[in-house]
């Protein structure tokens, strides 16, 4: 497995980019994100099929203006329900060189592996398809990103030894969390010898805006470091990683990012006492660990925006009935609302999270 091409540890991942007011993504600001991240020495680029507009952007700002080497691009493929085909699960791949225009991938994942849908891998022979693609120098190296259990993790890697490296999603707030096992999934691609890249390491904006008991804990530190970079800090220190994506949507994120990870220092002894307490305060707290991937929403018969009302819900606390009645009829407005919800399970089977997403909704429907 290659390294790196330099030793900044911090990714630029491609999920969340800056948006115009039309909600098309902002090309030229993205375009002075990927020319701060290069200049800082970063060289992963972390896009995906599913992710709307994103590869075309990254193409724009990044492979149109800058030499192939001098950067690695990972992408993914992913088959999570029944509409896929096997014919349709490979074009993905062709749609992605197509968009990208990169000649090929360095890193490329078969996405978001959960007990719902890993079979559609084997199924559809997309293990032997990638590796067939390695064959002909269309990918560098073979990976999958994992949102499941201990269990399914060794059985993959023992049945693929092919495998170069898995993403998977660690932060400080899932570190022994059981429907995330962050810990435990590190320590068993170590175990494999297989580099991890880090996915959600600021569990989708939660840690850089967290509650209010873990900013007091942080703000006593008095240090004047963002909370996002406690949590970048957190999963950068620990070992066997290949590099920490951070899902960044404009070009003030980039640059707070690369003041603490450019000259990356890991955490200190206290530093990490101060995560602790961090850790002991979020676990006390009832809010909904919802990270806003939003693939629960791609299949919702009733279009209810799952991650938008629990976002409501997560910051009703201390605010006026009001505000919070105003703030939860702007995100429903125009789709299904909490009480829409017709219980067939769909979210529920998609969520990485393993969010009892019905019992969830019950609850919102307070806010209507």
């Amino acid at each position: 497995m290659s390294e790196m091409k330099s030793g900044l540890k911090l990714g630029f991942g491609l999920m969340r980019l800056p948006k115009l007011e039309d909600g098309s993504i902002d090309v030229e600001q993205v375009k002075q994100m990927v020319d701060l991240f290069l200049e800082a020495g970063g060289t992963y680029f972390d896009t995906a099929f599913a992710y709307p507009g994103s590869e075309e952007a990254i193409r724009k700002a990044l492979i149109e203006r800058y030499p192939r080497d001098s950067y690695t691009l990972a992408t993914k493929l992913i088959v999570n329900n029944d509409s896929y085909t096997e014919e349709s699960a490979r074009q993905e791949f062709y749609t992605s060189l197509e968009r990208t225009q990169a000649g090929y991938f360095d890193y490329y994942l078969l996405h978001a592996f959960q007990r719902s849908n890993y079979h559609y891998y084997d199924d559809f022979k997309l293990w032997d398809f990638v590796k067939e693609q390695k064959e002909k120098g269309l990918i560098r190296h073979i990976g999958f990103s994992f949102h499941a259990d201990p269990e399914l993790l060794e059985e993959l890697l023992n049945k693929h030894p092919e495998v170069e490296f898995v993403q998977l999603q660690i932060n400080y707030a899932d570190w022994e969390n059981p429907g995330v096992n962050s810990r435990k999934n590190l320590e068993i691609c170590r175990a494999h010898g297989k580099i991890v890249t880090v996915m959600e390491p600021v569990k989708g904006g939660i840690l850089a805006d967290p509650i209010d008991t873990v900013k007091a804990i942080f703000d006593a530190e008095n240090n004047g470091m963002s909370y996002a970079s406690w949590a970048l800090r957190f999963v950068a220190s620990q070992e066997g990683l290949l590099t920490v994506l951070s899902g960044m949507s404009s070009l003030e994120q980039m640059k707070d990012n690369l003041s603490f990870m450019k000259d990356f220092k890991p955490l200190d002894e206290h530093e990490n006492e101060v995560i602790r307490k961090a850790q002991e305060a979020l676990n006390k707290d009832q809010s909904i660990p919802c990270t806003a991937c939003r693939y629960c929403t791609k299949g919702c018969p009733m279009d209810i925006p799952i991650p938008d009302i629990f976002a409501v819900e997560n910051r009703k606390k201390g605010s006026p009935e009001f505000r919070t009645k105003r703030e939860y009829t702007i995100v429903t407005t125009g789709h299904g609302k909490a009480s829409d919800c017709i219980q067939c399970g769909q979210c529920e089977g998609a969520c990485p999270q393993h969010l009892p997403i019905i019992e969830l909704l019950e609850k919102c429907r307070a806010m209507e």
